[in-house]
């Protein structure tokens, strides 16, 4: 089981309640694309919404962390910390923010 914190606007759209919600079936090795596949396929309401749909890219304005590290350009298959992997520290997925 994944944990994985989700942003408010991305939670109003999948429709929970908590910030946190819990995926199972992700694929190993864990990576944040296996982690927001894992995601789309739970909600796919929020297909489009963290990457975009042709591409699959993260969009510019999505940030993900683990491990209190910002991971957002990391290669998306570079395997995450065993502490995200198992369950004991989440996956985090930001809105940014931008301005000046």
């Amino acid at each position: 089981m994944i944990r994985v914190i989700l942003p408010a606007h991305l939670r109003t759209l999948a429709r929970v309640n908590d910030r946190e919600v819990s995926i199972d079936g992700v694929a190993e090795p864990v990576t944040a694309r296996t982690i927001v596949d894992a995601l789309e396929a739970t909600y796919p309401m929020l297909k489009g919404t963290i990457r975009d749909h042709r591409t699959k890219e993260r969009r510019p304005m999505v940030r993900f962390f683990a491990c209190e590290q910002d991971i957002s350009h990391d290669p998306i298959d570079t395997p995450l910390p065993e502490e995200v992997a198992s369950g004991r520290e989440p996956f985090w997925i930001v809105g940014a923010m931008s301005g000046g």
